[in-house]
């Protein structure tokens, strides 16, 4: 669950520390006043774009900071840090920081690591699931209900398992298609790549082989200077008679007469034999460099076509010849294969059917569980929809299995990563009229129901921790809003809720009540966010039914009676 909640600078926030207890948590506001500043939050955490208008005026950084306890979450939470090396949660405590500037520089980070929008959004859909007033439309998309069904069902682990099937089976369907060419084109691959590989193949590169043969190159390139610049160094260390050499020699019998006139003077004759040595190593070393220096016309000429070569192949098959070589693995690999057409097309054709038969079952298996679920499905949202007005409705759900009758060996029927199933959710919120396709209600209050109706039967079965609902009690009222109250509650006892609202009767089912203000000082406007004491829930809920008249607050008080 959200336990802690900063926010700096964001939008009309300057300032502000929120802790959240469990249960249902309300946020009730005037209108204007910043009720869905939580919203704003949490998708800035979880990935979403960062907007530079969001900062507030006169500001450069904005910063939004959450903790989430993740107990009931900790394998998966955990097999995330760990997959991305992020750092592990403390105390099962997992915090988030996200900073963006009017600059556009944007950082985030995960227990203190930084990481990536990406890894956010990961995290993000593990640990919240949220609902504005306008996501009960993502109900009328059939992949969308197809999703809820699985969700109800706990079919996930089929599905993924289904997606991985069908992953193997388009891969060796690539790979087939690949081969399936005409004798021209195939000719012209095989000529192709058997040149591509005698080409590298000939080439007997190594990896570290380019830097060796540059500086060999180099060297014999300016075979002509060195040597003429080495022979001259030579002749002035010691062949000439004004040579360094020499002239140290006249240095150093100056230097013996000093001692026996000052002994404090002998460091300077152990200075200049040890002079002396260095002068005769390096004329030694020098001598031996030239003696391997040869002026090779043909040497020189086999080392730039060597270079010329491997620049070649890199230009042609990768960017260094670690690239080059790899090319050169897999053009003989793709040699063999097409050189084995036919006994390659027999296999791939094998493992095809095999794959087509596992997906077939898979698939039938998947449509066979979602079909036993649908009764349960409709019961559980029936009964909901009931307790929000809906007192002789129907929810249907009617499944395509395209497979259906499908016999192994006839071919796959058409597929999705999801199955051989789509689904349509069908509603007939009144008695004597046939159900239709959600897409067909006209009413946003209808579905904005319907989806709570789901929301709160998928309840026990969605592992999400937080729940956020922006407002999705807009276009109900009466008796009609106590029980959207007390199915918020109800789903309330298996997670986090919060809810944004306007409804008096929804508010008062929280287990905890924050309410947003807006102030002006100093020609500055601010928004607030305070939980709200008793005595505090009786005043805004008095408000959110019309004024603090006497009538309001009593019927504020007895909103909140037990």
């Amino acid at each position: 669950m959200l336990t802690t909640l900063r926010i700096r600078n964001l939008a009309l926030v300057t300032e502000l520390t929120l802790e959240f207890p469990p249960g249902l948590v309300v946020v009730s506001g005037e209108t204007g006043a910043g009720k869905s500043i939580i919203l704003g939050a949490l998708g800035l955490l979880l990935g979403e774009r960062a907007e530079r208008t969001l900062i507030r005026a006169g500001e450069t950084t904005c910063t939004v900071e959450a903790a989430f306890d993740v107990r009931r979450l900790a394998a998966p939470v955990h097999a995330c840090l760990e997959h991305h090396g992020l750092e592990p949660c403390e105390d099962q405590q997992l915090l988030l920081k996200r900073t963006f500037t009017v600059a556009g520089v944007n950082r985030q980070f995960v227990n203190g690591s930084p990481t990536t929008l990406a890894v956010l959004a990961e995290l993000g859909d593990v640990l919240v699931d949220v609902h504005g007033p306008h996501d009960h439309q993502s109900l009328l998309h059939p992949a969308r209900q197809l999703a809820i069904l699985d969700a109800f069902g706990r079919l996930q682990p089929q599905v993924t398992a289904f997606a991985e099937q069908l992953r193997e089976r388009r891969d060796l369907a690539a790979r087939k298609a690949a081969l399936v060419v005409d004798e021209r084109t195939y000719a012209q691959q095989l000529d192709l790549l058997r040149f591509q590989v005698g080409e590298i193949t000939a080439a007997q590169l190594r990896p570290d082989e380019e830097a060796e043969v540059e500086h060999h190159h180099q060297r014999a390139q300016h075979a002509a200077r060195l040597l003429q610049l080495g022979q001259a160094a030579l002749s002035v260390l010691g062949e000439d008679e004004a040579s360094v050499l020499a002239q140290a020699g006249a240095l150093g019998r100056l230097l013996q007469e000093l001692p026996r006139l000052d002994p404090e003077t002998q460091g300077f004759v152990t200075l200049h034999a040890q002079a002396i040595a260095s002068l005769r190593e390096l004329q030694t070393d020098l001598g031996r460099y030239l003696e391997r220096i040869e002026l090779d016309p043909e040497r020189l000429h086999a080392l730039e076509e060597r270079l010329n070569l491997l620049h070649s192949l890199k230009r042609k098959y990768g960017p260094t010849l670690e690239a080059v070589i790899a090319f050169g693995d897999d053009a003989r690999l793709r040699l063999r294969q097409l050189e084995s057409r036919d006994s390659e097309l027999e296999r791939l054709n094998v493992e095809l059917a095999r794959c087509d038969q596992a997906l077939l079952t898979a698939g039938q298996r998947l449509s066979a569980a979602r079909r036993e679920l649908i009764p349960r499905l409709t019961k559980a949202v029936g009964r909901q929809l009931s307790d929000l007005g809906f007192r002789q409705c129907r929810f249907e759900v009617t499944l395509v299995d395209a497979a259906a009758g499908a016999e192994g060996g006839t071919g796959l029927p058409p597929v999705g990563a999801t199955g051989f199933d789509s689904v349509e959710f069908q509603f007939a919120p009144n008695p004597g009229e046939p159900a239709r396709p959600l897409r067909a209600i006209a009413s946003s209050g209808e579905l904005a129901r319907v989806m709570l109706a789901l929301k709160t039967a998928l309840a026990n079965e969605d592992e999400i921790p937080v729940l956020v609902f922006d407002e999705v009690d807009a276009n109900v009222g009466g008796e009609t809003a106590h029980a959207v109250g007390d199915k918020m509650r109800r789903i309330a006892r298996h997670r986090q809720v919060f809810c944004v609202t306007h409804l008096p009767q929804v508010a008062a089912a929280a287990d905890a009540h924050f309410a947003v203000t807006k102030e002006t000082r100093e020609g500055r406007t601010f928004t607030r966010m305070q939980r709200l004491d008793p005595d505090g829930r009786v005043t805004e809920l008095a408000r959110m039914l019309g004024g603090q008249t006497d009538a309001a607050r009593q019927h504020a008080l007895a909103l909140l009676s037990p």
